[in-house]
């Protein structure tokens, strides 16, 4: 790996997981605030690459995306703090500090930039967008929120989530309105209790990093790859059970914390959310398979010039993932009962 044999990077990687725990320790808004600053610009250096210039386009949108909504939030918690330190205004505030948090998770309907840069980055710069740098924002939201703001942020996050990653043929788009998606989930847990967002929050970024482990490993960004390449079919196997266990298929791993949210749900009478959580993960299973079906059945007829070999390690690295996600819902099954 790049990052490993690179102290320049590794510093900050360091200084990206320490910012975090800056926000999300702090005792007063304003250290937050900090924390999120010094997030940014440990995180853009990370992304930027002077011999790649999608790399180098993406690091400046996020930039300033992410500049407008700390610029916002700091109005919001400086207007509170000096004019409104009374409950007046208190819908306001947590629906104005919610706007920023989404913004800066590229949340939906503030999602326009996440695939964009997504589009510029690498796997490993990716997989750290779309897990980490969601860490920070999604905890101070559940410091101080409004519900049925909140509530209507969930139902765009899964719709949008789903549709929008209908017609995509990048998979780097895909894995962000996926993402998207499951963004949706996530802010529901959080809601619920810490716990259960740390439990489905864990279980997301295995899944997640290991889709961002496997086409780190092809050399893949876009669909036709998957069938123009010549992948062995151990490999596309690998890739079929880990794409159903993201859409959250049973019996795959992915299904365990979507089963303990649904339980949640209409335990708790949440029926029209229920459904609209079924229905959209259905969409994202539909396109899921759509992949694979074209990665499984298609033949093409020309000279395959590109014949991908895999390291031993990189081979069993990817089985061992594929029956973690296999057996990891059986297991747990077991322990829970």
């Amino acid at each position: 790996m790049y990052f490993l044999n690179n102290s320049n990077k590794m510093f900050f990687i360091f200084i990206l997981f320490f910012s975090t725990m800056i926000a999300i320790s702090s005792n007063s808004w304003f250290g937050c605030w900090i924390g999120l600053e010094i997030n940014l610009l440990s995180f853009i250096p990370l992304i930027s690459s002077p011999l790649n210039l999608l790399a180098s386009e993406a690091s400046l949108k996020y930039f300033l995306i992410q500049s407008i909504a700390s610029i916002n939030f700091l109005f919001v918690i400086l207007l509170k703090m000096t004019f409104f330190k009374n409950f007046l205004m208190d819908n306001f505030f947590s629906i104005m500090i919610g706007s920023s948090m989404l913004l800066k998770m590229g949340s939906a309907p503030f999602h326009f930039w996440f695939p964009n840069i997504v589009e510029g980055l690498s796997w490993f710069n990716n997989f750290i967008l779309m897990t980490w740098q969601k860490i920070t924002p999604m905890i101070l939201l559940s410091y101080y929120f409004n519900k049925n703001f909140l509530y209507t942020m969930i139902i765009f996050n899964i719709i949008i989530g789903a549709i929008g990653g209908l017609n995509q043929i990048s998979l780097r788009k895909l894995m962000a309105f996926s993402s998207i998606n499951n963004l949706g989930w996530m802010l529901f847990a959080i809601m619920i209790s810490e716990n259960l967002w740390i439990f489905y929050f864990s279980m997301y970024s295995f899944l997640i990093s290991i889709m961002c482990y496997v086409f780190f490993n092809l050399n893949m960004f876009f669909i036709n790859q998957l069938f123009i390449n010549n992948i062995t079919p151990l490999i596309k196997m690998n890739l079929l059970i880990n794409f159903l266990s993201l859409g959250g298929l049973p019996p795959f791993l992915g299904f365990l914390p979507k089963w303990i949210m649904i339980n949640f749900l209409m335990m708790n009478k949440f029926y029209l959310l229920t459904f609209l959580f079924i229905m959209t993960s259905l969409i994202i299973i539909f396109f899921y398979i759509r992949i694979i079906y074209s990665c499984f059945l298609f033949n093409y007829f020309k000279m395959k010039w590109l014949k991908i070999y895999l390291k031993n390690k990189s081979l069993w690295l990817m089985n061992f993932f594929s029956m973690t996600s296999i057996l990891g819902m059986i297991i747990s099954t077991f322990l829970f009962f």
